[in-house]
């Protein structure tokens, strides 16, 4: 049999973003089979293109968030860039931008000139902080908005200062994950009803709208847990990260009753069943038992003792383990992506699994103004068009 048409197949996306958020959240919709056309300034483009470890002329960042996208150059500040890009806009069924608020309104592409030409458009703002508000028009980074959103505090281990995620979670959670599920109702909506939407995405939000436990401890005990002793970041001896001898760690996430018990019965340790969710000097005592357990053993003895155990007790694997980890490989999470220079890179594949759809890469990150020629001759402009537009730097 066959396989379908990818979930996102006829779907037309136009990219204004840059670094990550935006990046990431157009790289999913181009994942799920939607054309996603990534508008770039003239004369270099997205600036992700150079920051941080370079695999070549490219990024590594670049190269992770910009898979099945074609890319268009194109000067909004001129008047023949902003009339090629509602002509584009026309044709668009979703457009994402990253700018500060106000940016594209004063460019002349912001959703109410895009809605008088195109009432089906899916218009997608992200931002830190949102279109309104007084922090609306502040600079930030993943950092600013988790610490605003109250989940920096209490990121760290007890006595410790605040932990910078290595997930970002703003960025990736708020900016990523937010936009694609508005992006992905407003659409659904314009297919039933025949209507766009603008959505307003803030990372900050979006954040703050998933710190669920310490906003139930806040008001459940009348004041935030200190760091690194809330529900879920330390506060119960069953679930926790402990050292092995060999200065690795496992995680315990034995949080129901019978996974407590499995846990103790494979440790041999019996005296410990009362203390499973005990906490205070109590859940300190528990804490230490299982820490000198753990600490008497590698992690390898800790990972094969437990592997047929249902205990929810695993390795904290570093980044090299996790690709070669079976379930991980067994699930495709990670895939190779040729780079656009030879060789290959490794990627992470599209998480989601769909009947009848495989994950694929039809496009690799591509250059700056790579298919310029070939979106515009789609729009109707011919060589001497395209041509004249080179010449006075437009695209």
């Amino acid at each position: 049999m066959s396989q379908r048409l990818p979930p996102l197949h006829g779907i037309r996306v136009l990219d204004l973003t840059q670094l990550l958020p935006g990046p990431l959240a157009t790289q999913h919709l181009g994942d799920l089979g939607a054309d996603v056309i990534k508008i770039e300034a003239p004369g270099g483009g997205d600036y992700g293109r150079t920051l941080g470890p370079m695999a070549g002329e490219l990024s590594y960042l670049f190269l992770l968030a910009n898979r099945n996208k074609r890319s268009l150059t194109l000067d909004l500040k001129q008047a023949a860039g902003r009339e090629l890009f509602l002509r584009l806009a026309a044709t668009a069924d979703v457009i994402v931008e990253g700018f500060r608020p106000g940016v594209v309104e004063r460019l002349g592409i912001g959703y109410a000139q895009v809605r008088e030409i195109n009432p089906r458009i899916v218009y997608c703002a992200i931002t830190g902080y949102g279109q309104d508000g007084p922090y609306r028009d502040r600079a930030g980074h993943d950092l600013n908005y988790v610490g605003t959103a109250g989940i920096l505090d209490q990121t760290g281990a007890a006595g410790g200062p605040p932990a910078i995620p290595s997930l970002q979670i703003g960025d990736l959670l708020g900016g990523t994950l937010g936009a694609v599920t508005g992006i992905l109702a407003a659409l659904l909506d314009a297919r039933l009803r025949g209507e766009g939407r603008y959505v307003d995405v803030a990372m900050t939000d979006v954040a703050a709208a998933h710190h669920l436990f310490p906003l139930m401890t806040l008001q459940a005990a009348g004041a935030s847990a200190a760091r690194g002793a809330d529900f879920l970041t330390g506060g119960l001896p069953c679930y926790g990260v402990y050292a092995c001898a060999d200065g690795r760690y496992m995680a315990v996430g034995a949080l129901e009753a019978k996974f407590w018990a499995a846990l103790c019965a494979t440790l041999e340790r019996p005296d410990l069943l009362p203390g499973h969710t005990a906490t205070g000097h109590a859940g300190e005592r528990v804490r230490a038992e299982l820490a000198a357990v753990f600490a008497s053993q590698p992690q390898r003895y800790w990972s094969e003792r437990f592997a047929a155990v249902d205990a929810c007790v695993t390795p904290v694997l570093d980044v090299a383990g996790a690709l070669t980890d079976p379930q991980l490989r067994a699930r495709g999470v990670f895939a190779a992506c040729p780079h656009p220079q030879g060789g290959e890179i490794t990627v992470t594949a599209f998480p989601v699994h769909f009947s009848d759809y495989d994950f694929k890469i039809n496009q690799v990150p591509p250059r700056d103004g790579e298919h310029s020629q070939a979106v515009l001759r789609e729009l109707g402009l011919d060589t001497a068009a395209i041509a004249a537009l080179q010449e006075q730097h437009v695209i």
